[in-house]
């Protein structure tokens, strides 16, 4: 879990050199609705290295969608709406809550009910985010 931390903490370092005053002028100049492009443009290349089960570049694409969630979280934080720590622990909290069978002992009989579950509790972070 270190070597994790400090590769991560290094990799956010890199990007926000490349967004820093004497950084790389493209890099200072995306927003995160000119990086959503790139989102797709690197999903499609990750799926085409899955199905090809080309794991070298199956690691290169998920670098690069990692890169593009940190930028987005970078210009965000810039802007003063949220973090890539925030990032982290809103979809830490969300696969906690999303697997009650795993974290809070609850049961369930096979797969549909599970998938069942999964759909209400779904439901209920949608209801709770409109209030």
């Amino acid at each position: 879990m270190k070597l994790i931390n400090q590769n991560m903490q290094k990799l956010v370092a890199t990007i926000r050199r490349l967004r820093a005053k004497d950084g790389c002028p493209w890099d200072k100049k995306q927003t995160t609705e000119s990086l959503s492009k790139y989102l797709q443009e690197e999903v499609n290349e990750l799926i085409v290295a899955i199905q090809k089960d080309d794991m070298i570049n199956i690691c290169e694409e998920c670098g690069d969608l990692l890169y593009l969630i940190i930028m987005i979280s970078e210009i965000s934080k810039t802007n003063k709406n949220f973090t890539f720590s925030d990032v982290i622990e809103c979809i830490e909290q969300k696969l906690v809550r999303r697997h009650p069978h795993v974290f809070a002992g609850r049961p369930y009989k096979n797969e549909e009910d599970l998938a069942r579950q999964w759909q209400q509790i779904k439901a209920e972070e949608k209801r709770n985010k409109s209030v």
